[in-house]
């Protein structure tokens, strides 16, 4: 009786399978994608039970079971599954485990500068990023991932301000889109973030690599002497000293002839065009402090004598008095006169070794002599065009020159000088301490307007990079831009094009129908 009752359910044992192999699945998926809990088990295990039972009580008696093709059938379908979930899921190990992506955009504009791959690689300590924004944007999103995927010490954290304020008056964050980054028990404020503000390589490379040396760039601009402004109060070097301060750097005036002497904290000391002349006791206190392992960067225009030779003399370095003129005519290709060199020569210098054939200009520049001299490395980072020459002002501030004469460039038009300081005593592990000067004839070229201006604004924050003794990985920053490929046509072009698509290519097309009728006739 038990033998019959069997076999009146066996034939709809199979209906079984099917489920089974849906338990079977999901739970692997389950498992594989969310975790080993309670639930993925659960039905992994049913699913299993089910077809064991369909395998073992099917055709029960009969003997037939796995010989059936249904049994084949069912068999290869349940290999089958198995075998691509194996795969998806060694697929997904492995996109896990070693991820990886290529950037196919023109400019690379989703990959991150080699200069903020070097610093994220070289993080020693675990260093955070976090940005107090309660809606989290992609783009800023998609940037931090890249460091942490460059970087194992580097993590970040979005927090929403309003669900977690104690964290927010730890950070003392008091408005949204605030970011900081912090290394063990230093932290400091990077930027705002909003719609139209987005969170900046630059200055979170720059910001990283300080954080997590533990140092501050300090620059200090001469005032006193007409030297430009960085306080926005005339036409001078506000851009550049905000660009200072974007790449966390401490920006401050000096004035000499109140403090007597350079302040120990000051990592660059900045001359910007001066058009007085320095008191003895300035020039003394500039000296004690290039000899003492300072560093100076010197902006002196044309026609100005700012009183610094004894200054320069011991570097080898003098100031020209002629101005520098570009007889080539590749600068009035971009609406530019003789009077402002176009620079695409550029030395073997950190400052500017990775600028390529990038174009820099200089309006009124006077060349910059260097002599050999013992113990001093000089550089050239500037050099004019070689169908250049230099002429003399008058004393009414004319420019009387014969276009027809010779050529006589290339003249220098900035240099990098470096010596070790006598008597210093490296560190283990440290480079000897030196003391940096850098020399341009001209300063106009970073004043604002110009200072945004092809790589004008390279050439200051690079050589202030260098002088302050950073890692060459903290230099400039040039963000990446999409190139705009849109076409821009104008009325009649969009009235033409209109015209073309919707009535001459429609005759055309009727026209040659016409005639291909006519031809099968």
């Amino acid at each position: 009786m038990a033998m019959k009752s069997l076999a009146a359910y066996q034939k709809y044992l199979k209906y079984l399978a099917l489920p089974g192999l849906a338990l079977v699945t999901a739970g692997l998926l389950a498992g594989v994608l969310a975790g080993w809990t309670l639930l993925p088990a659960g039905l992994l295990l049913g699913g299993i039970g089910l077809l064991v039972l369909v395998l073992v009580l099917g055709n029960y008696g009969e003997g037939k079971f796995w010989a059936q093709r249904s049994t084949e059938a069912g068999a290869n379908a349940l290999v089958s599954a198995l075998a691509v979930l194996l795969i998806l899921g060694l697929v997904n190990f492995l996109a896990v485990r070693y991820a990886s992506r290529v950037d196919l955009t023109e400019n690379q504009i989703f990959t991150l500068a080699p200069q903020s791959q070097q610093v994220a690689q070289s993080l020693e300590s675990p260093t955070r990023v976090v940005i107090f924004d309660p809606v989290p944007n992609p783009q800023d999103r998609q940037l931090l991932e890249s460091y942490r995927r460059a970087g194992s010490q580097f993590t970040f954290d979005y927090v929403n301000p309003y669900n977690d304020p104690r964290q927010a008056q730890e950070f003392g964050a008091t408005q949204t889109g605030m970011v900081f980054v912090e290394s063990g028990k230093n932290r400091r404020f990077l930027q705002n973030v909003s719609p139209t503000e987005r969170l900046s390589e630059r200055t979170l490379t720059n910001a990283l690599d300080q954080v997590a040396g533990d140092r501050t760039l300090t620059v200090y601009f001469t005032q006193g002497h007409q030297e430009f402004a960085i306080d926005g109060s005339d036409t001078g070097f506000l851009q550049a000293a905000t660009a200072l301060e974007d790449k966390s750097a401490l920006v401050q005036p000096l004035d000499l002839s109140q403090t007597a002497a350079v302040p120990d904290d000051a990592s660059v000391v900045v001359v910007a065009g001066p058009a007085a002349e320095f008191f003895e006791a300035e020039v003394e206190a500039l000296q004690t402090y290039l000899n003492g392992g300072g560093s100076l960067m010197l902006l002196i225009d044309p026609r100005t004598n700012p009183g610094l030779g004894t200054l320069l003399d011991p570097w080898g370095v003098t100031l020209d008095d002629r101005i520098v003129l570009d007889t080539s005519g590749t600068g009035q290709l971009v609406g530019l006169g003789p009077a402002a060199p176009l620079v695409t020569d550029y030395g073997d210098h950190p400052i500017t070794r990775d600028f390529g054939g990038g174009r820099s200009f200089f309006p009124l520049v006077r060349p910059v002599n260097v002599e050999a001299v013992p113990g001093v490395t000089a550089a050239p980072i500037l050099r004019s065009n070689p169908q250049s020459r230099a002429e003399a002002l008058s004393a009414e501030g004319e420019l009387q020159f014969d276009e027809n004469a010779p050529p006589s460039g290339p003249y220098t038009l900035g240099v990098a000088l470096n010596r070790p300081v006598d008597g210093a005593i490296a560190a283990e592990g440290e480079p000897a301490p030196e003391a940096r000067l850098v020399v341009i004839g001209n300063a106009t070229f970073a004043t604002d307007g110009l200072f945004e201006q092809q790589l004008n604004g390279d050439v200051f924050l690079n050589a202030v990079s260098w002088l302050g003794q950073q890692t060459d990985a903290t230099l400039s920053i040039r963000p990446r831009e999409v190139t705009n490929r849109r076409i821009t046509m104008t009325v009649q072009q969009q009235i033409g094009l209109g015209v073309f698509a919707l009535l001459v290519l429609p005759l055309i097309g009727f026209a040659l129908a016409i005639l291909m009728w006519l031809r099968r006739r």
